[in-house]
């Protein structure tokens, strides 16, 4: 892999609960094994917070993606209504999995894709499944506690 990007966070968004609207934010405490502070699987009100998993600690998509999203098909899809927790520009999301990157002072691993769901696209519009197809974001587990902020610089982890 080519380590010579180096993107920054977009956006935070966190949900208090499952189906419950995003909420932007400005900063989210990430701590190890819980994910983001107020999000719904660090409040273990997640849908799938009865099956742990470190993919579920934090995701992430890309801005690029949203706005491929727009140009290609159309469909207008604000950060917030992705469902994903961090929104990033210049990272080649679907490269990280199975690698350690940082965010702001955080090490993150991406575990897997998180390819996008027919409850996305029931809370959205039809189209959104199908177009964020193999680039609807990182599933990531938190390695570090720490805190991430809009506007961090997210980059690789020379040494993984």
């Amino acid at each position: 892999m080519v380590n010579d990007w180096n993107g920054e966070v977009v956006s935070i968004q966190v949900s208090e609960k499952a189906g419950s609207p995003m909420i932007a934010v400005n900063e989210a405490r990430a701590v190890v094994g819980r994910g983001l502070d107020g999000d719904r699987y660090f409040n273990q009100a997640g849908t799938y917070s009865d099956r742990p998993d470190p993919g579920r600690e934090v995701t992430l998509i890309e801005s690029e993606a949203i706005e491929a999203l727009e140009r290609d098909l159309q469909i207008k899809l604000d950060a917030k209504d992705s469902r994903r927790n961090i929104v990033t520009k210049g990272v080649p999301l679907n490269h990280l999995v199975g690698r350690r990157f940082m965010v702001g002072d955080v090490f993150l691993r991406g575990i897997r894709l998180c390819e996008p769901c027919s409850y996305l696209e029931s809370l959205t519009m039809q189209g959104v499944e199908k177009g964020l197809l193999h680039r609807g974001g990182l599933r990531a587990q938190i390695l570090n506690s720490g805190t991430i902020r809009v506007r961090d610089r997210v980059k690789p982890d020379f040494h993984d």
